[in-house]
């Protein structure tokens, strides 16, 4: 998988407490809760992204702490908010309990309280590329997981984001049962859905080799290709307004295209030439999308541990 991470992260305080209480704050749901450390920790439907990682922390070895949340990028836009909140969680909460994890175990664990945990549908590439940050060719095993961080060159960063942009198309993915479907349809091994994986397979290979060989523009072709084989994966993955947006986007100009994470909403990614971009933009602005630049971020994780209130 080829994946690259952009200017939206999440952001974590831990103050420590003198009792056995933990409030959480989480600024993107204008919500607040408390809970003791010692009573069993429920997960009833208010922050259970938040709540299953104290839990799975525990409440051995440490007194009470608030925590403050937030992300700037929206709740079910497709661009891994709540896997880079629960990496950014990770990571906290391990500084705070003094266990020292690295990136992999980190992304493991975070990944574990998503999927084990809270038994949320969906694959681990978001808690990889959220830990390690920047362009890596990520290749998922058995029991295995190998980040290969890319050599991308800085003249093609640039133009990369010259010629991007998103395009919040102004509704989430939140219960439109994509990644659902996707699932099914992979389980029963139905045609269209297996080939459109094994080429998408194929096509992040070429579309690696086209970003370190500094071949921005046919990587931009290639990125239309991997949205016509992602789309034959479910009906749910597109929507009227995003077929409509993507071919609107494609007649003013933009070599290709995708939405982001699994599809039915949030954010659509598109590579223009750059003569044509802002007219790609004002294309899909008159459409009702909001469109915004943004410039890839190379860091991954980073955590404070706050020692004092």
């Amino acid at each position: 998988m080829l994946c690259a991470t952009i200017d939206r992260y999440a952001y974590g305080a831990l103050v420590p407490r003198a009792d056995r209480m933990v409030t959480i704050e989480s600024v993107d749901f204008k919500t607040t809760t408390e809970m003791s450390l010692d009573e069993e920790i429920l997960c009833d439907g208010s922050l259970d992204l938040i709540k299953a990682a104290v839990r799975r922390f525990g409440r051995d070895g440490t007194d009470g702490y608030d925590l403050v949340l937030r992300s700037n990028a929206p709740p079910g836009s497709g661009l891994g908010s709540s896997s880079t909140m629960m990496v950014a969680l990770t990571g906290l909460l391990a500084a705070h309990y003094g266990r020292a994890l690295d990136e992999y175990q980190t992304a493991r664990l975070a990944h574990a309280i998503e999927r084990d945990d809270l038994g949320i549908t969906g694959g681990m590439q978001d808690q990889y590329a959220a830990t390690f940050g920047g362009f890596n060719f990520i290749e998922f095993g058995a029991d295995r997981v190998i980040v290969n961080p890319l050599r991308v060159s800085a003249d093609v960063v640039n133009e990369l984001e010259h010629n991007m942009l998103l395009c919040y198309t102004g509704r989430t993915r939140r219960s439109d049962g994509v990644i659902e479907d996707q699932t099914a349809r992979y389980e029963d091994g139905d045609a269209d859905t297996m080939a459109a994986l094994r080429n998408q397979k194929e096509l992040a290979v070429e579309m690696k080799n086209a970003l370190v060989q500094r071949r921005p523009d046919e990587f931009g072709a290639l990125l239309h290709q991997a949205w016509t084989q992602k789309r034959r994966m479910s009906p749910k993955i597109a929507t009227d307004f995003i077929d409509e947006a993507y071919s609107a986007a494609r007649s003013a100009g933009a070599l290709g295209g995708k939405v982001t994470g699994a599809g039915g909403g949030g954010y659509m990614l598109f590579y223009c030439e750059f003569r044509r971009k802002h007219r790609v933009a004002e294309v899909l602005a008159r459409m009702g999308g909001e469109v915004t630049e943004f410039a890839f971020a190379s860091q991954g994780l980073t955590t404070w541990s706050m020692s004092d209130a």
